[in-house]
């Protein structure tokens, strides 16, 4: 799709911290998760970005953050250039209304004890002012045809429909109140093979009808590339390395990113033989005792005394600045460089 090069939500120094405490009557602090440490990014109206990453290196607190369903511990978050972080009341209920968010699991997701058109229907409750009473019902009727299930389906009730359509009637839930911005949690990855590549062709068709804007969060980089302009890859709380779709897959330069395109499966056997699969060693650190320097050098097969001493800054490494090119995008390494770990004529999925 097509995007502007305005920017329509910004994350600037965003961080989010869980306190550890010890005692059962006076609670004391003895250290914090740091479940977001420091994370930067640009989301350009009609524009995909995509985050991926191991479980728990802080996606989804991401998405709470930029719903605020969470409040930072610091950093701002900018909608059209205002920070949001620092609204409440009406304000901030009338931000909401521009940020919607498609939840991972469409089991749970769902009350099992309303009606699949009081689900759809219930943004309206909250913001009246986004449909006359009398128009609910035909507008409900309406989100269920756009995403592809019968409007006669608006009387059923959750447990009558597949994983798939339940995931559609999140998604319709989440365009209700016809927001610019969708803030998708893993919203395939709980879907059978099929069916997930139905929800992306879905999704793909929706942001160019309704001028949407998504972060598309997944630990699936095949599935990320499928929809996404631009990726960030995140580990242990930070954004390690970030651009466009075809800098990221097909010129990883930071080790993280190149051991993570490595596991992507290959279809075809004889290509298989040809690349090389990188095998990580250790587990990762816990985000309450984060490694000094650069967070990913226990398990990094360049790690150097230089790696535990400084922190790697997220920018284009001097060297590949130097030299140009598709590599030459923002890596938090300090030793980045170009690698090609699945054959390129497997490298689009």
């Amino acid at each position: 799709m097509a995007t502007s090069a305005e920017p329509i939500l910004e994350a600037d120094g965003l961080v989010k911290h869980y306190p550890l405490t010890r005692g059962i009557v006076f609670h004391k602090q003895i250290g914090a998760v740091r479940a977001v440490d420091g994370v930067d990014f640009t989301l350009g109206r009609g524009e995909t970005l995509g985050l991926v990453g191991e479980s728990g290196c802080g996606k989804s607190t991401v998405a709470k953050l930029l719903c605020n369903l969470e409040r930072p511990t610091a950093g701002a978050i900018r909608f059209k250039g205002e920070d949001i972080t620092r609204l409440s009341g009406r304000a901030l209920k009338a931000v909401r209304r521009n940020i919607q968010m498609v939840f991972q699991d469409p089991y749970t997701s769902l009350n099992p004890r309303m009606t699949v058109g009081d689900i759809i229907g219930e943004p309206y409750e909250i913001h009246p002012e986004a449909a006359p009473k009398g128009d609910r019902r035909q507008r409900v009727r309406e989100l269920l045809d756009v995403v592809g299930l019968d409007p006669a389906f608006a009387n059923r009730y959750p447990h009558q429909f597949s994983g798939g359509q339940r995931q559609r009637i999140g998604i319709a839930r989440g365009l209700a109140l016809r927001p610019e911005v969708i803030v998708a949690d893993e919203p395939v990855s709980a879907l059978d093979v099929s069916v997930q590549a139905q929800v992306i062709n879905l999704l793909d068709r929706l942001q160019t009808e309704f001028d949407l804007s998504y972060v598309f969060i997944a630990h699936d980089l095949s599935i990320v590339r499928h929809i996404s302009d631009r990726v960030g890859v995140m580990y242990l709380g930070r954004i390690v390395e970030t651009g466009r779709d075809a800098e990221i897959y097909d010129h990883p330069t930071h080790p993280y990113t190149q051991a993570l395109l490595s596991a992507v499966p290959v279809p075809d056997p004889a290509a298989r033989e040809d690349r090389e699969r990188i095998i990580l060693s250790g587990d990762v650190p816990s985000p309450a005792d984060i490694p000094s320097g650069c967070r990913f050098r226990t398990r990094c097969w360049k790690a150097r005394e230089r790696c535990a001493r400084e922190v790697p800054l997220l920018a284009v490494p001097a060297g590949l600045r130097e030299a140009g090119g598709p590599a030459a995008h923002d890596s938090a390494c300090h030793f980045a460089e170009p690698r090609q770990v699945v054959p390129p004529e497997q490298a689009r999925p």
